[in-house]
């Protein structure tokens, strides 16, 4: 049975955990910002005809110690981007309804994400999420805030199931045991990185690599994965979560590259669980 919003609030820690954004909202920003920063450029341009160097120079260092100032600090050039494509993603209408699944994961001194599994309530994060964290809170896009419980914990795949009181929850599907594979290009997945909640944007799952710390490899991404992403679900092109980001890591041969656990660890490990659907 579905909460009253009187119930709601008994598990409500902060009322403006989930800050969603309109994606049109956030490809103008990017436009504006842009704008602000070509017009910037162009001023700079035009004082140093005017002015002495030594005094161009020093307003142009102003300028952009303004400029940076002004900008979010999570948005540097590479971040934009980000936004851009994910502001396109966020207009589909598939994307949209895998969001509604997606879920920020608030602890005491922690943040991260995390994803409905199943319609009653139980969701995937990682563990170092909710690792030594008193109280969580999970928050929905559309279904409002919940308190969350630790059902089981994973740390050795750095996995942990989490369950709300709640029915009828929209949720994501996992790729069958032994179905997922390393390498697939033009996979999604929605997080909250950055300062922003509900974040959509893709990328390539580029092969395997093996940490030193685990006993079996995990998969490599290559897209652009930030702090705050940590518990997002990959999906494929059939809507199937194939893998849960968890890290990133800069590699010898492909640079920058997001971890993430293949989700057929976590079927392994609880295939005698009561949480399938």
């Amino acid at each position: 049975m579905r909460k009253s919003e009187d119930e709601k609030d008994l598990d409500v820690m902060d009322k403006d955990l989930y800050e969603d954004i309109d994606p049109e909202e956030m490809y103008e920003l990017v436009q504006y910002e842009r704008q602000k920063l070509k017009e910037k450029q162009q001023e700079e341009k035009q004082q140093k005809k005017t002015i002495p160097k030594w005094i161009g120079w020093t307003i142009a260092a102003a300028m952009i110690i303004q400029v940076l100032a002004i900008l979010p600090q999570t948005f540097s050039i590479p971040a934009l981007e980000f936004i851009k494509t994910s502001a396109k993603l966020m207009q589909d209408d598939t994307v949209k309804e895998y969001r509604k699944a997606v879920v920020v994961i608030e602890g005491d001194d922690n943040k991260g994400t995390g994803f409905v599994i199943s319609s009653d309530g139980y969701i995937l994060t990682n563990y170092h999420v909710i690792e030594d964290q008193f109280q969580i809170t999970v928050a929905f896009q559309e279904e409002g805030l919940y308190s969350g419980e630790v059902i089981e914990e994973f740390p050795e795949i750095d996995l942990a199931l989490l369950k709300i009181d709640e029915d009828g929850l929209p949720y994501l599907n996992l790729a069958a045991d032994g179905d997922t594979d390393a390498k697939e290009e033009n996979v999604l997945f929605i997080g909250n990185p950055l300062q922003f909640n509900g974040i959509a944007n893709q990328g390539d799952l580029i092969g395997e690599t093996k940490l030193d710390s685990w006993h079996q490899p995990v998969y490599m991404l290559d897209a652009p994965v930030y702090r705050g992403n940590s518990g997002s679900p990959v999906i494929n092109q059939q809507g199937e979560v194939l893998a849960v980001i968890f890290a990133t890591q800069k590699n010898d041969q492909h640079g920058k590259v997001g971890l993430a656990v293949p989700i057929e660890y976590f079927q392994q490990y609880t295939k005698n669980s009561p949480t399938a659907d």
